[in-house]
């Protein structure tokens, strides 16, 4: 007892020791005025959040990132001696990227405003403009800012074109960016949209029939700046960056080449022709494998926690049950923001694959785990009797007699359920993913040939599915061969 004791003591008075210099480390620094913080220098590689999907600020052609707020970039980056590296993320995304650490700087039309002003880093504007109000071509009761009152306006939600919409009265229909809104004014859906003079125009200047026209400008003058994180120390580098871009004309190049040359119409059968092996690449490179990983981490996450909840032990039993029912009960796209974003706050950064793989993972185990446990419950009794009879303790029935059974009956369930985890791998592009369909909406975002690549998506997913289906039917054949 004696050497316990002693080591017992020994150890408490090591705690309180520490204990007690924690205790006056923190009291010293609550007496103690911070230093303020040294400027940081840019980092050598500094990742950029732009859309991709907003021409002409910033857009892909011929598979390339390209557009103002990227080439504006670019130029920077060279001046300032740093590499950029551009992330490309959905615009509701896209401060949500930046306060978890994903992205360094958003430059991506941000508008300075006081709200913003308090909670980043920006930086001097790089350029200004204005806005417009934007509606249907046979629109004849929105005719000034004022008439929006009371009308559907399409905006992000986080933009502050949203704020002016309304400010002037429109109830606020969210959509994901400018060429989503546009295509719901066309349709009927919104009444107005407003939005960025420049962005409208090029719009306007790419269509041989928009089916919009502009009936206002907005009286206020849009700053666009690049945003950081607060206390980033990064402003002070871009703005001489800023400045003496303006001072050489590289910003007037700029403007003039994206903002006053014109813009051809492209046809669907070339946005088409341009844009299926992209879209085929995408397929083969992310969406597939992506969901054929998940589907295989879930299904080895399913079986154990099916067994788990059929065990008679309610250490195993109920938690298996918590599981079930809170990854069935989440959908998946909060489960992904959730996992990317989330755990970002409390420390634990995850890259967008990893991220992409372990939501859509528990989200099918969530539903593979009811579908083996029923499977494994739908064997008769009878052959657990047979198995037991002829010397098969537990295990070995389970697994020589039961799922072997189980199997043929879980598989056209399971084959639904890969079916629809293929489908969901859409949703990924919300944590920095470009699959399959963020391509499509990259590529139909600067020509708004919707129909064309979105239908050209539909092609690709049904084609994988009826691959999926056809080794759905072979391998039925073959779980079957183990019943009689």
């Amino acid at each position: 007892m004696r050497p316990i004791t002693t080591r017992v003591i020994a150890a408490l008075g090591a705690l309180l020791i520490t204990l007690t210099a924690f205790g006056l480390g923190g009291a010293g620094a609550s007496a103690t005025v911070p230093a303020p913080a040294a400027k940081a220098a840019l980092p050598a590689v500094l990742k950029v959040g732009t859309e991709g999907v907003y021409p002409p600020f910033s857009y892909h052609e011929g598979g390339k990132l390209t557009g103002y707020d990227v080439e504006f970039m670019r130029a920077l980056g060279n001046k300032l001696g740093v590499k950029m590296e551009f992330v490309e993320v959905p615009w509701d995304s896209m401060f949500a990227a930046l306060s978890s650490g994903k992205i360094d700087v958003v430059a991506n039309q941000v508008t300075k405003n006081p709200e913003r002003e308090q909670l980043y880093d920006l930086s001097e504007p790089y350029i200004t403009t204005t806005g417009v109000v934007l509606v249907g071509k046979n629109n004849t009761t929105i005719n000034k800012l004022s008439d929006i009152k009371g009308k559907r306006a399409g905006q992000s939600l986080t933009s502050n074109w949203r704020e002016v919409a309304a400010k002037n009265g429109a109830t606020i229909v969210g959509v994901d960016s400018l060429d989503k809104a546009i295509q719901n004014l066309r349709q009927g859906s919104v009444d107005v949209v407003v939005n960025d003079e420049l962005a409208v125009k090029n719009f306007m200047a790419s269509q041989s029939d928009p089916g919009v026209k502009i009936v206002a400008y907005t009286d206020d003058k849009s700053e666009s700046v690049l945003a950081a994180r607060k206390g980033s120390g990064y402003m002070t580098q871009l703005n001489q960056g800023i400045a003496q871009l303006k001072a050489e004309g590289v910003s007037q190049q700029l403007y003039d080449k994206y903002f006053k040359a014109d813009v051809k119409p492209v046809t669907s059968w070339q946005m088409i022709k341009d844009n299926a092996w992209p879209l085929a690449w995408a397929a083969i490179k992310v969406t597939i494998p992506l969901t054929l990983i998940s589907f295989v981490l879930g299904l080895l996450i399913s079986l154990g926690v099916a067994l788990a909840r059929l065990s008679t032990n309610p250490m195993l039993a109920w938690p298996a049950r918590l599981f079930i029912s809170v990854f069935r009960g989440v959908p998946v796209f909060v489960l992904l923001l959730l996992i990317y974003f989330g755990l970002n706050e409390i420390g634990w950064k995850i890259s967008p694959w990893p991220a992409a793989i372990m939501g859509f993972s528990l989200n099918m185990a969530g539903y593979g785990a009811e579908i083996i446990r029923s499977s494994i419950l739908s064997v008769p009794k009878g052959q657990w009797e047979a198995a037991r009879t002829i010397g098969m303790n537990h295990a070995t029935s389970l697994r020589r007699v039961v799922i072997p059974q189980a199997a043929r009956i879980a598989v056209p369930p399971l084959s639904n359920t890969l079916i629809d985890l293929l489908k969901s791998t859409s949703l990924a592009s919300a944590i920095l993913v470009t699959e399959m369909f963020r391509q499509a909406q990259i590529a139909a975002a600067p020509s708004f040939k919707f129909f064309a690549l979105y239908g050209l998506a539909a092609l690709y997913y049904w084609l994988i599915v009826v691959v999926m289906t056809f080794f759905q039917g072979r391998i039925e054949k073959r779980v079957s061969r183990f019943v009689a």
